[in-house]
C-alpha cells in the first residue's frame, strides 16, 4: 500500500498498478506448479532444495526449481503478493529482461548460499542439510533490498497497518531472519535463503553500480581527450592533406 503520486490527492492506492509481463509469467508459473504439487506431492521432494541431494547426488537443478514450489495457500499467497508489490515497479524501471536476470540470480544465489550454510559445523546447519527448502522468498528478499535502495523513504505497510520506510523495513526483516536462522526458530530453514537473497541482491546491485560508474568515468575521460584534440587541432589519425605554404 502506498500514497498516490498526485500532489492534489491524499488517498492511498493499493499496489504498484497492473501486472507487468514478468509478473504475469512468474505468478502464473508459481500458481500452476502449486496445483501440480497438490496432485503430485513427489514434486516437492524432487524439485525442492535439499542440500543433501545437491551435495551427495548432484541434483543441481534444485537450486532453481525450489523457487517455484510452496508449502501452502498462505505461503504462495504472501509470496506472490510481495512479488507483485516490490517487483512490478522495479520491472518498469529496469525492463523485463534485466528484472528476470536479477530475479533468477538472487533466487539461485540464495539457494547456493543455503547449501554452503548447511555445510557449516553447527547444529542448525546440519538441520538445514537434510531439509527441503521451498518458496520464492530468496528472490523476493533480493527484490525487497533493491526496492529499499531505489525508494528508501517510501512507506511499506507492515501487516497492512504500520507504515515503515523501506530502508528500515528491509533492515528489520533482515534482522529477524538472521535471529531466526541463528537461533533455529521456525526450523531455521528458509531464513538462510532470505539472508542469501539479501546478500546476493546487494552484491549484484553493487557490482552493477561499479560497472556503471566505470563506464561514466570512461566516457568522461574520452570526452576530455576529444575536447583537447579539438582545442589543439589534433586529429585522431590519417594524413593531413591540406595544402601547406612555405
Amino acid at each position: 500500500m502506498r500514497r498516490t503520486a498526485s500532489p492534489y490527492a491524499s488517498s492511498f492506492s493499493f499496489g504498484p498498478g497492473p501486472l507487468t509481463s514478468a509478473m504475469k509469467g512468474l505468478i502464473g508459473a508459481n500458481v500452476l506448479i502449486f496445483f501440480a504439487q497438490a496432485l503430485k506431492p513427489v514434486l516437492t521432494t524432487t524439485f525442492g532444495l535439499e542440500p543433501f541431494a545437491v551435495i551427495e547426488h548432484f541434483w543441481i537443478w534444485q537450486l532453481g526449481t525450489y523457487m517455484f514450489l510452496h508449502g501452502g495457500v498462505f505461503h504462495i499467497l504472501f509470496n506472490m503478493l510481495a512479488l507483485w508489490m516490490f517487483g512490478a515497479e522495479l520491472e518498469r524501471i529496469w525492463g523485463t529482461r534485466y528484472f528476470l536476470k536479477f530475479y533468477f540470480v538472487t533466487g539461485i544465489g540464495a539457494g547456493i548460499l543455503t547449501v554452503l550454510f548447511s555445510l557449516l559445523p553447527f547444529g542448525v546447519s546440519q538441520q538445514v542439510y537434510g531439509s527441503d527448502v521451498i518458496g520464492a522468498s530468496g528472490a523476493i528478499y533480493g527484490l525487497l533490498l533493491a526496492y529499499a535502495l531505489y525508494f528508501p523513504d517510501r512507506p511499506i505497510y507492515m501487516y497492512l497497518v504500520f507504515p515503515i520506510p523501506a530502508k528500515y523495513f528491509v533492515i528489520l526483516y533482515g534482522a529477524i531472519s538472521l535471529f531466526m536462522a541463528v537461533s533455529g526458530g521456525g526450523g531455521g530453514v528458509a531464513h538462510f535463503a532470505h539472508l542469501g537473497g539479501l546478500l546476493v541482491g546487494y552484491l549484484y546491485l553493487k557490482g552493477r553500480r561499479m560497472r556503471l560508474a566505470a563506464e561514466i568515468q570512461y566516457q568522461f575521460a574520452r570526452w576530455r581527450i576529444n575536447r583537447a584534440r579539438r582545442r589543439f587541432d589534433v586529429h585522431p589519425g590519417g594524413r593531413d592533406d591540406r595544402p601547406r605554404y612555405h
